[in-house]
């Protein structure tokens, strides 16, 4: 199985919802996104590439994609959502409703929220899977102004945010500072929203335990379906290859992205007939070669993105993989006169 077998976003009915509040033509953004006309009135499944694509669009197109966000966040119906979104509102408190969004967001897209509570504070890093470019900056905006708008309705409360954090520029600032209620820094290099870990505590006045044993049951089943139904392989391999400039990665890290322990991931890996050791040797291989192939980048950058302390550890890994020295193996490919290595 290949990673485009499950690299699938059904567009929610929420998109076309939200063009239309703000008075956006749909097909003018499917035609600047380069897309079939035919996704807008038909139930359309698109790839990831796609899905930034009409993204993309939809934020070239409004006159100030701040305010837009703001719109956004917080002009939708809760009856438009689909169950996998809509549980986190009938949460018992502000964390559970944030861990739902987190776990039942994966039926949705192939997007992980990472959230994690230290001292004061919890913070939520966003990652897409299947995607090695930047989220459209608009999606991010309006992901991470979603995620506080649940906390607002939820408890009733007003609640801020303590900082967000967004790796690109954004040119109507004070907006998004006005609704999270906190300073909004730019250009920071991550992007992350950082709460009060007390408001975590507060409980949903909209809470629905009732509603939540009918819709919990159905919401783990659809999910352990969807999981079983992707390659293990495929995913894990994505996440080596994300993270190999950090240095070796770990299982139990790797195990943790996925929702599953360490033992699980070794034993649903050796179903699939491979192993974490084999996959990290592959995703190493495969980024190697890729690499390679760009002329700007030299051997020791190439041994640190691949997460080697040394250069001569990488050299002898190649040659076990292609039978030669990465420099000849690259002259070979760009058709330029091989340099002897330089250990």
């Amino acid at each position: 199985m290949t990673t485009i077998s499950f690299d699938r976003i059904k567009i929610p009915k929420g998109f076309w919802l939200g063009l239309r509040q703000l008075n956006i033509a749909a097909h003018d953004v499917v035609r600047k996104a380069e897309l079939p006309l035919t996704i807008v009135n038909e139930p359309a499944v698109v790839t990831t590439a796609q899905y930034f694509s009409l993204w993309q669009a939809f934020s070239d197109i409004v006159d100030d994609p701040a305010v837009a966000t703001v719109r956004l966040s917080t002009g939708f119906e809760t009856a438009q959502l689909p169950p996998s979104v809509l549980a986190p509102y009938y949460a018992r408190d502000y964390r559970d409703a944030l861990n739902r969004m987190a776990r039942y967001k994966q039926l949705c897209a192939p997007e992980r929220v990472h959230i994690a509570e230290e001292g004061e504070l919890c913070t939520i890093e966003l990652a897409w899977l299947y995607s090695d470019h930047p989220e459209p900056s608009m999606l991010i905006s309006v992901t991470m102004a979603t995620l506080l708008t649940i906390g607002r309705l939820g408890t009733g409360q007003p609640l801020s945010a303590r900082l967000v954090e967004f790796s690109y520029p954004i040119r109507n600032v004070q907006a998004l500072e006005a609704f999270f209620g906190c300073p909004v820094r730019v250009d920071s290099g991550r992007n992350r929203l950082t709460l009060h870990r007390r408001d975590l505590d507060r409980p949903f006045i909209s809470y629905n335990g009732e509603l939540l044993e009918i819709l919990t049951p159905a919401l783990d089943r659809s999910l352990e379906e969807k999981r079983r139904s992707k390659s293990i392989t495929e995913m894990v391999k994505w996440i080596m290859k994300r993270s190999l400039a950090a240095g070796r990665p770990d299982i139990q890290v790797i195990a943790g992205e996925l929702g599953m322990s360490d033992r699980t991931l070794q034993r649903r890996l050796t179903e699939e007939g491979t192993s974490f050791k084999q996959l990290l040797t592959d995703a190493r291989r495969e980024k190697a070669l890729e690499y390679l192939s760009d002329p700007l980048l030299d051997l020791k950058e190439v041994a640190f993105l691949l997460g080697y302390e040394d250069q001569n550890s990488f050299f002898r890994a190649f040659r076990q993989w292609e039978g030669d020295t990465p420099t000849n193996w690259r002259a070979d490919q760009l058709g330029i006169q091989a340099m002897p290595p330089i250990h």
